[in-house]
């Protein structure tokens, strides 16, 4: 089994399988987390134009109070979840050159979980908002929180269990 370098059990890693200098690990690991907020931003960026466009087509001037107030929860929510997924790529520019990878990375991985939650939000928020227009009744709310359950499973539940049952795998092992 290979060593646990310090750090990695407190950032929640698995021991390293390879054998790579610090740096290499960062640009492996930054790579990683530009793959994945490939595919979240895209998400995000047709969402959020969804959102934009939504407040000038001609029924949203029918929409009652309640459902302005999730509009703009929505919009706002939308916002920050694209100020967090495009804040490494800023973070990344700002800091570069200063031999500041590893802590680069550290602070946009975290930046991206943040994006992350906020997209659950932000995707909950708009879900309940179409279903509210949608069906005109309290199953809207009720579809949302299974919806939003769902993400959560997948999302969030899974991955923290598979990283905590990979982490007591670990623990179990015997020292070499």
């Amino acid at each position: 089994m290979p060593e646990v370098r310090e750090g990695d059990r407190e950032r929640g890693e698995s021991p390293p399988e390879r054998d790579e200098s610090p740096l290499e690990r960062a640009d492996r690991r930054w790579n990683e987390l530009l793959q994945e907020l490939r595919v979240a931003q895209t998400g995000v960026q047709i969402l959020f134009g969804f959102l934009l466009a939504v407040v000038f087509q001609p029924r949203f001037a029918e929409l009652g109070d309640v459902d302005r107030a999730i509009y703009v929860a929505t919009v706002v929510l939308g916002a920050a979840t694209v100020g967090a997924l495009v804040g490494p790529v800023s973070f990344h520019r700002l800091v570069s050159g200063r031999r500041r990878k590893p802590e680069t990375v550290a602070w946009a991985s975290r930046l991206t979980v943040v994006g992350l939650v906020l997209l659950y939000c932000t995707m909950a928020s708009a879900f309940l908002l179409i279903l509210r227009v949608v069906l005109h009744n309290d199953l809207a709310f009720w579809l949302m929180l299974v919806m939003a359950g769902w993400f959560a499973l997948w999302w969030f539940a899974i991955p923290l269990w598979a990283r905590n049952r990979s982490e007591s795998m670990t623990d179990d092992e015997p020292s070499r």
